[in-house]
């Protein structure tokens, strides 16, 4: 068994090194992009569809960094993303779902510090800063099910985050439901749009990413 004081130990020594990254993340500066871009307009998810449930890990300490991130847990997306994700969410609600949003648009130097923090060998499950992320263009979403007869996020192949081949799209893993919950999430987004990643099951990209800039952009200044 496992030393608790070994272990709150360790965890300490997670949250001192991500909050000193985390001041060095905030001082560096996103890739210079040169290029024809359309004018940003990042729109919050809950103020065109209120029945999209939030759960921005990121705002909290329950997620791998071991601290918050965020400052405030809100979503964003550019709007023709966010406009495709409310049709989602009404497809999804005339059979027993809502859309649970774990992460929108994100700050490009939150993607610095998650690469910072992120082992040499787990670093295909974040996005390199040198390119950016297409979460820091305001195109790209974390999510997953809410049933909303029970009033709880539906259970998955693997949990959010998870860096594990549980996360994978093809994984064949789990029970045939958590599955098909999985492939019916996809089968929705990819309809309007959006494009899973193979090795987040949560993850999407919305069709036009390429066409936003790169921004660095902190939640209340949105």
């Amino acid at each position: 068994m496992r030393n608790p004081d070994n272990q709150l130990s360790s965890f300490q020594r997670l949250w001192a090194f991500s909050a000193v990254l985390m001041v060095s993340s905030c001082a560096a500066r996103p890739p210079h992009e040169t290029g024809a871009f359309k004018p940003s307009e990042l729109v919050e998810l809950r103020r065109l569809d209120p029945s999209i449930r939030l759960d921005i890990r990121y705002a909290t300490t329950k997620n791998f960094a071991g601290r918050a991130v965020y400052s405030e847990a809100r979503a964003f997306l550019q709007r023709p993303a966010a406009e495709a994700l409310v049709r989602v969410n009404k497809e999804l609600e005339t059979l027993g779902y809502r859309l649970l949003v774990f992460d929108g648009y994100r700050p490009w130097s939150v993607t610095k510090l998650f690469w910072d923090i992120t082992p040499r060998e787990k670093r295909k499950f974040v996005a390199n800063p040198k390119k950016g992320s297409r979460h820091n263009r305001g195109c790209a979403v974390d999510l997953s099910l809410w049933d909303i007869a029970t009033g709880k996020e539906v259970a998955m192949t693997g949990a959010y985050d998870e860096m594990s081949p549980r996360s994978y799209v093809a994984y064949a893993g789990g029970t045939a439901e958590q599955r098909a919950k999985r492939d019916l999430l996809r089968s929705k987004m990819e309809q309007h749009g959006f494009k899973v990643i193979p090795d987040e099951w949560w993850h999407f990209d919305y069709q036009d990413w390429r066409s936003y800039r790169i921004q660095n952009i902190p939640f209340e200044k949105l």
